[in-house]
């Protein structure tokens, strides 16, 4: 269920950690956390982690340990979303990473799902600007067929938390090996590119969204994997590692920095808001 919304003049959207612990403290740092990003949270700051705080980087245990804190001690000011590497640990595996959490760290990631403290979805108006956040992206067909069309944030926040354990939540697309693109990949797996933005070519966005977990621009080949019609209408920040498109309606905006073993550098959190700024977190 959707709380009520909590008001800060600053919202950072921080892409995928991947138990990269000095990646996450160096931004939280360059967000005015004290410490070198290690302390508190500052007063006007609200957090949104889009998921896959695990796995790939040497610290995932430290990344989980320094999030349950801001999640049990400052629970207004840090959203933590489920990515599919969090599912790993509150569901049936759907593949195998190795190594897998200690289980102490595994029981934390748990006990978040359990109690709420770890989410699907959460929304932002900044303002008057309607955005969905959740770790992969929802995608047209998930949009109408499994939440039925709805046409707030607010709305799409409830149903998308009303899903609970549903396994639609949890349905993987081409990301898992060897399947092809599928419309009702669930916002824990929708690929960016094939399935997300695809599913949007000739619709209008009800709102905007915001997503980590995959990129439209593959990195490595520095190319687009968008079909050449949407590629026209998206913006690469090499500097914040973003990918904007812009489509009828709204834009999607892609946070996913690809960290990997080796973290990438330059990246950056999306960030919103400012003295001036309405902004809103939708709960």
């Amino acid at each position: 269920m959707t709380g009520p919304g909590i008001d800060h003049p600053r919202v950072a959207v921080i892409g995928d950690v991947g138990g990269h612990l000095g990646e996450l403290r160096a931004e939280l740092a360059r967000l005015g956390v004290p410490d070198d990003g290690r302390g508190p949270l500052p007063p006007g700051l609200s957090v949104v982690q889009v998921g896959d705080l695990v796995h790939r980087g040497p610290d995932s245990e430290e990344v989980v340990r320094q999030v349950d804190g801001y999640l049990r001690q400052q629970p207004g000011q840090w959203v933590q979303l489920i990515g599919n590497h969090e599912a790993q640990y509150v569901r049936r595996a759907a593949f195998q990473w190795s190594p897998a959490l200690d289980p102490r760290a595994a029981d934390r990631v748990q006990a978040w799902w359990r109690e709420g403290l770890m989410v699907a979805a959460v929304g932002l108006s900044v303002d008057g600007e309607q955005l969905l956040v959740t770790h992969a992206g929802v995608t047209s067909g998930f949009w109408v067929s499994v939440l039925g069309a709805p046409a707030t944030v607010r709305e799409a926040v409830t149903a998308i938390r009303g899903l609970g354990d549903d396994p639609a939540l949890f349905r993987a697309g081409c990301m898992m090996q060897g399947r092809d693109p599928d419309p009702l990949a669930g916002p824990l797996w929708a690929a960016a590119a094939s399935e997300l933005a695809v599913s949007w070519a000739g619709e209008t966005l009800p709102f905007s969204q915001v997503h980590g977990h995959s990129s439209a621009w593959d990195w490595d080949a520095g190319a687009w994997r968008l079909p050449p019609d949407l590629a026209a209408h998206a913006h690469l920040d090499e500097e914040d590692r973003h990918v904007t498109l812009i489509l009828p309606g709204g834009r999607i905006v892609g946070v996913d920095p690809d960290h990997r073993a080796t973290p990438r550098s330059p990246w950056r959190g999306w960030e919103a808001g400012g003295p001036q700024a309405v902004v809103e977190v939708i709960r």
